[in-house]
């Protein structure tokens, strides 16, 4: 099970946002896709912040209210990023997770973006383990 590695569960296509996007145009992309939050980058595709829904809501209250967009993601984003590279363990990942750290990390190789990786991804990892373990008994 510790041959298990990120690239083998990341999604390689994430939803991703740019800093100067508008806040309500990352909330289309963020609803289209079926992530809770990605990776925000820059034109070279290096991580340079996170955005979530729970970081969106505060300030998309006030756009609803007010009919204005005038928040971009660079404002609401978190811009400390914990990330994970694709040759880390499965099994590593999984005990990061397992306290109150992020639900989905961003995954850079060489200081660029090469997609992310959920819990469920490391789940379905695990799930995948627990099968073979039964399918080849000891």
């Amino acid at each position: 099970m510790e041959s298990l590695k990120v690239k083998d569960y990341m999604n390689v296509r994430p939803v991703t946002f740019e800093p100067k996007m508008s806040l309500s145009k990352a909330l289309d992309k963020l609803l289209s896709s079926k992530q809770i939050g990605g990776p925000v980058i820059d034109e070279s595709r290096k991580v340079v912040g996170f955005l979530s829904e729970q970081d969106m809501i505060h300030k998309l209250l006030k756009v609803g209210y007010y009919c204005q967009d005038t928040h971009t993601v660079e404002e609401c984003m978190r811009s400390e990023v914990l990330t994970v590279s694709p040759e880390d363990s499965i099994i590593e990942l999984a005990d990061t997770m397992a306290g109150q750290k992020p639900k989905i990390y961003p995954v850079v190789d060489n200081g660029r973006l090469a997609g992310v990786i959920t819990r469920r991804d490391v789940l379905t990892a695990i799930s995948n383990q627990i099968v073979d373990c039964f399918k080849h008994p000891v």
